[in-house]
């Protein structure tokens, strides 16, 4: 059945309604000549409408007059026809080429390059180097040799480990994969200094020179292990100290990096407020989008609305422009700006509900300021009073948590 309808529509066929004393008549003697008849149907007119190949009209027309019957052409289709309606229509179809021609030109040409799997090196290096083996955008698809540009990235850039240059449309897409470097140790003279307020814990020293110690009370930048390995120099017996030194003095033995973990008890706050009696505006969900297309000054709209469809709205507008080509930049901007309805609305609600939604908040806050591989050891909420009759319900949020508060600091012997 597809292949009939196929060369049905390559051949070309029409649509006829058939009237006269006798329709059933002519319907059986075109089948039995061989003609085929297809979607045949009472029409409301009084007569069978149906479908028959272009080349079987001017045998039928003998059958319509041998059976007293008339039939008129009701519509065209396929093939034959659109091409006659083309002839008619030169303008037409020759732009209709010109837009193919230009569609397919434009195809031709690299656009975009996409990079994938750079962490260490920075796009515009990528970039760069690619741009040495003739990749840039804006250059013929028939141009870009995908060997020369993988050869020159692992020739322009040591730290490259594997690349791949992949054809896709208009598109480039450079895949690359880094070598995974060994992490030095810095051996800079360093301490390890308190990166925030709380009450020390625990020490656990790896190098260096404890300068705190269990239950002492720290402060910001304070220095809890010493990158200063001090020595006690003590005269032998009967040796008197050298000129300039006193007995038991300390003095510095070697300079190292500090290292170690310092563990404080460090204290978190959050506040949150919740009004008992809210009002204002809030999206409804309903969006509408208009689309448009500004060409020096100029704007057209492609899509949408003129004038903006909500009575209170906010307004997203995301701005395209086409990628410079070489040295023509072309002053065409698509604009597409998205609505989004607002509406009034207030919430009432009771002072337990407004402490609850508070006391949430409040720790939200005060979580979110949370250090990563901090163990949290208590938390509780306390009701901010400021003496006076208000609209909201203040309260706020404590966490005790415990964490490593130690950060280095370099400095120079």
């Amino acid at each position: 059945m597809f292949l009939f309808k196929l060369m049905s529509f390559l051949l070309g066929y029409v649509t006829i309604l058939v009237t006269g004393d006798a329709p059933e008549k002519f319907i059986n003697m075109a089948a039995s000549r061989g003609i085929s008849l297809w979607d045949v149907a009472r029409s409301g007119e009084g007569g069978i409408r149906l479908k028959v190949r272009l080349s079987a009209v001017k045998p039928l027309r003998h059958m319509a007059r041998r059976t007293r019957c008339r039939f008129r052409i009701c519509r065209r289709e396929g093939l034959p026809f659109y091409f006659a309606r083309l002839r008619r229509r030169k303008a037409l179809a020759l732009g209709a080429v010109f837009c193919v021609g230009v569609l397919y030109l434009l195809t031709s040409f690299v656009w975009f390059i996409e990079i994938r799997g750079n962490e260490q090196l920075s796009s515009a290096e990528m970039l760069e180097a690619a741009a040495e083996a003739g990749l840039t955008r804006g250059v013929p698809k028939w141009q870009v040799e995908t060997g020369a540009v993988e050869a020159k990235i692992m020739e322009r850039l040591p730290l490259v480990a594997w690349t791949g240059v992949y054809l896709k449309g208009t598109r480039v897409v450079i895949e690359v994969a880094e070598r995974t470097l060994p992490v030095e140790e810095d051996q800079q003279p360093a301490h390890i200094v308190a990166g925030k307020a709380g009450l020390i814990k625990e020490v656990l020293i790896v190098s260096g020179h404890p300068v705190v110690k269990e239950g002492d009370t720290v402060v910001p930048g304070q220095v809890l292990i010493s990158g200063v390995i001090p020595a006690v120099e003590e005269p032998e017996p009967g040796e008197e100290p050298e000129p300039g030194q006193k007995s038991g003095e300390v003095r510095p033995a070697a300079y190292v990096h500090a290292r170690g973990i310092v563990r404080a008890r460090v204290w978190y706050e959050g506040y949150g407020e919740v009004p008992i009696i809210e009002e204002g505006r809030r999206p409804t969900g309903s969006t509408k989008t208009r689309t448009s297309i500004k060409f020096e000054g100029k704007e057209i709209i492609l899509s949408g609305s003129q004038n903006i469809p909500f009575e209170h709205y906010e307004a997203d507008t995301l701005v395209k422009s086409l990628p410079s080509w070489r040295n023509l930049i072309i002053p065409v901007e698509l604009i597409t700006i998205k609505y989004h309805e607002l509406s009034d609305y207030k919430i009432e609600r009771s002072p337990k509900e407004a402490r609850r939604l508070a006391e949430e908040r409040a720790l939200q806050e005060a979580l979110a300021s949370l250090s990563p591989n901090t163990r949290v050891e208590k938390q509780w909420v306390e009701e901010v009073q400021t003496g006076r009759a208000e609209n909201l319900v203040r309260v706020k949020a404590i966490i005790e948590a415990v964490e490593d508060i130690g950060a280095d600091k370099q400095f120079k012997p």
